[in-house]
């Protein structure tokens, strides 16, 4: 999954969010230096991705994108699946998205000091653009894909990618819809292993 997921699936804990938030920015075991939330925030972020690439629908959702993006598949179902809980974030959740990203985003500023490298270094732009919630927004998505292909050392096919979710938009939806309440679920269960406290996040329709 990618930043909005990921930060929604924290639950109301803002170490935990910081670690999942950051954890694309740690390299293998070097976070024994942060404290305790953020090290199992990394740990739920790493669990969800695990979940997230051996799941059945989400392999589903690749398989359709292998031709176009090959090794990259994965990485654009990530962003496409933001893009569908940015655009159905009423179903999932009772709290606004714009406040939720505003939390989100005040939560890091407030820990910047701590942040990788990298993470500081693209948080000014997130924020400026409010990434979070402009992944609902078509144009937006393009353009980050866009930018992400140039960035890339292969051809990925990504800036062609938004062309195929338009092609296949109602079965990427679909497969979203199917897959998001599972992850939700067994993010919460992750949650109350790590900390030892339950979550529960509603899972909408």
């Amino acid at each position: 999954m990618n930043f909005l997921a990921h930060a929604f699936l924290s639950g109301d804990q803002p170490d935990i969010l910081i670690g999942n938030f950051i954890a694309d920015h740690i390299n293998g075991n070097d976070y024994a230096h942060y404290r305790k939330g953020i090290i199992q925030g990394i740990l739920l972020h790493r669990r969800i991705d695990s979940f997230t690439d051996q799941h059945p629908v989400v392999i589903r959702s690749k398989k359709r994108l292998y031709r176009n993006n090959h090794k990259y598949a994965g990485v654009v179902v990530d962003i496409f699946y933001d893009h569908f809980l940015a655009a159905g974030w009423s179903a999932y959740s009772s709290q606004d998205l714009t406040a939720f990203t505003a939390r989100s985003y005040g939560i890091l500023l407030q820990n910047f000091d701590i942040l990788p490298v990298h993470t500081k270094r693209i948080l000014p732009y997130m924020m400026e653009d409010d990434w979070l919630a402009s992944y609902a927004n078509l144009d937006f998505l393009q353009q980050s894909l866009r930018g992400m292909a140039i960035r890339t050392p292969y051809r990925s096919g990504m800036e062609k990618a938004v062309s195929n979710l338009c092609d296949h938009y109602g079965s990427f939806r679909d497969e979203f819809r199917e897959f998001f309440p599972e992850l939700i679920l067994f993010a919460g269960e992750e949650i109350g292993k790590i900390t030892g406290i339950d979550s529960c996040t509603s899972s909408g329709p």
